[in-house]
């Protein structure tokens, strides 16, 4: 065992020295090559260290370099030194993160963490957390407790009795909605397509005064960080609103979230506290390894009417029980890599992280427009959208940028134009990578434009 650990690491360290070099779309050829480890499966066992070989020379070159710092698309942070180190000691450890008694390490790490985050974030200092998979599933949980609080005040248990027969919950979404907030919707029968939705601005910021009248249980849910454009609804306005029908409000922070964190982005989520809920990602603009997610529930009693769960052989202690908090029974403990995160950059190094990528962002603006190009929104965080004339014209250059392999950014669609979409989200982003992909998206372009 020592020896394949060994192993890991000096596959890893190559890995990770290699980033910077390396193309950030893995070739057509090494993608094709992924095709021999497609072989029937063998009858006798295998040596782990051939297992290990195996994967890594054919597999790790197909691998996109997101954890470097040219990787520009989905908004995908890179990951940390510190969780990186503490992922892989993690896996070690093996540790099931579902009740307390099955690792008392992970239900400890899980509230320090929540006493860090809230504090952190600017949210209500009792508020319960659960750690989760990501942003879906944090949207779900967060909708869950909403779900279990308008229709507990209607007199109606929903984990109980279902929705069949159940008080009608109204769901106020922007035009702007992220999917995965409509996904979680569906997921828990309120119906993605019973929405009401409300117009947006030219960023993507819900209308609040647009909001219609609130009659019976009403969930508002709110972006901090439209995804395209990083602008964000006015919490403060629409909160003020719920707040004098008794709805509540939802807030999808997946990475906007994190400028609470950045003193010179705070005001951007201002009002944001007021709401009920709040969902974002750790690896995100938290960077920390695949997968995590983190739910807010500033009233602790919903969050854990709606998750929890009984049975006999579920012996609960009288500390933490994270089942309690999320979906999940038995996962991995996602606590540990976020601990690792927050205390190795602490609140200086967190703000840095998230004012450097929207300075590099607000670079990447600069350069496009300097060279004659359209950025189609208000660079107020880490999005940048840019057109490079016709959709067909602008399709044609991402696909280029793609090919050859200096960075990757993404196709979107914002407001019936096809543009491209850089997400600036790593810690690893520095100047010469800002510089040197400039470079190659401008000269791929201009021959693609004619300039």
């Amino acid at each position: 065992m020592e020896d394949l650990l060994a192993q890991v690491t000096k596959r890893a360290i190559r890995y990770i020295n290699e980033m910077q070099t390396r193309r950030v779309s893995p070739s057509p050829e090494d993608i094709a090559n992924l095709k021999n480890l497609d072989v029937p499966l063998q009858d006798h066992p295998i040596e782990p260290a051939t297992v290990l070989a195996e994967l890594d020379d054919i597999a790790s070159p197909a691998t996109a370099a997101s954890t470097g710092g040219r990787f520009f698309g989905f908004v995908i942070g890179g990951s940390l030194p510190a969780p990186m180190a503490v992922n892989m000691l993690a896996g070690v450890w093996d540790q099931n993160a579902g009740l307390e008694a099955s690792s008392p390490m992970a239900s400890f790490m899980e509230e320090l963490c929540r006493n860090w985050l809230v504090s952190m974030l600017g949210l209500p200092a009792r508020a319960g957390i659960g750690f989760v998979s990501g942003a879906t599933m944090a949207n779900f949980t967060g909708l869950a407790a909403a779900r279990h609080a308008l229709l507990s005040a209607s007199g109606w248990d929903v984990e109980s009795k279902g929705l069949f027969g159940a008080p009608e919950v109204t769901v106020v979404v922007g035009e702007e909605v992220h999917v995965s907030v409509l996904k979680a919707l569906s997921m828990l029968g309120l119906g993605r397509d019973r929405v009401v939705r409300v117009a947006a601005d030219g960023q993507g910021r819900m209308l609040a005064n647009l909001i219609p009248p609130i009659t019976g249980p009403t969930i508002i849910c709110i972006q901090a960080g439209n995804v395209n454009t990083g602008a964000f609804d006015s919490a403060a306005d629409i909160c003020s609103i719920a707040g004098e029908s008794n709805a509540w409000v939802h807030v999808d922070g997946a990475f906007g979230l994190w400028a609470a964190a950045a003193p010179h982005r705070a005001h951007l989520v201002q009002g944001i506290e007021n709401a009920d809920s709040w969902a974002t990602d750790a690896h995100k603009w938290l960077n920390v390894p695949y997968d995590s997610g983190l739910v807010f529930v500033r009233d602790i009693r919903y969050l854990k009417a709606a998750m929890s769960v009984s049975a006999a052989y579920l012996l609960e202690s009288e500390r933490r029980e994270p089942t309690s908090f999320v979906p999940e029974m038995s996962r991995r403990a996602r606590g540990l890599e976020i601990w690792a995160a927050l205390r190795s950059l602490g609140k200086s190094g967190i703000a840095n992280l998230i004012e450097g990528c929207c300075n590099h962002a607000a670079c990447f603006a600069e350069g496009l427009k300097a060279a004659g190009y359209q950025v189609l929104n208000e660079v107020v965080l880490n999005q940048v959208l840019v057109k490079f004339g016709s959709d067909e014209l602008t399709r044609r250059v991402i696909r280029h940028i793609q090919e050859d392999g200096t960075c990757w950014c993404g196709e979107t669609k914002w407001q019936g134009h096809v543009a491209m979409r850089i997400s600036v989200s790593s810690w690893a982003t520095t100047a010469e990578d800002v510089s040197q992909s400039l470079d190659a998206i401008v000269r791929i372009a201009n021959k693609e434009t004619g300039v």
